[in-house]
């Protein structure tokens, strides 16, 4: 089988198009999980950690729905025509996405896949949205 590529992303780091609307990167999938998953870094003791730390993850991992969705893109990924691609956003790309790109890795590694993951904003600061700034979770 052909190697697949993970992308994590940050919806509020994308360039907009003439609509308004951020621009995802090229995936053969793009999943949205902005309204998927809690966001963990309401969880204040991580806000300065990512998901590429298994203490994040963990959290991604132990979110409602999370195991349902990273099963579902494990088995999309196995599919024999499957994807070279598979494009995961969240609001800023720190938390959620990178994570949920980290577990899919390691699950299709383990499956015999090669995997290769980018992380295009996970090393940004976290943004806050006007929307966030007084909200408690």
């Amino acid at each position: 089988m052909h190697p697949i590529r993970l992308i994590s992303f940050g919806y509020l780091h994308l360039t907009t198009g003439p609509d308004g609307q951020p621009i995802p990167p090229a995936a053969d999938r793009i999943e949205d999980v902005r309204d998927r998953l809690r966001d963990p870094a309401a969880a204040r003791d991580i806000l300065d950690l990512d998901g590429l730390n298994p203490r994040v993850q963990d959290i991604v991992l132990n979110t409602p729905g999370a195991r349902e969705l990273l099963a579902n893109l494990a088995e999309y990924a196995d599919l024999p025509a499957g994807p070279r691609r598979i494009a995961i956003g969240c609001a800023g790309g720190k938390h959620r996405a990178a994570g949920l790109a980290e577990l899919l890795a390691r699950e299709l590694r383990a499956r015999g896949r090669q995997v290769d993951v980018d992380h295009l904003h996970v090393h940004l600061p976290r943004v806050l949205k006007p929307a966030d700034t007084g909200a408690s979770a």
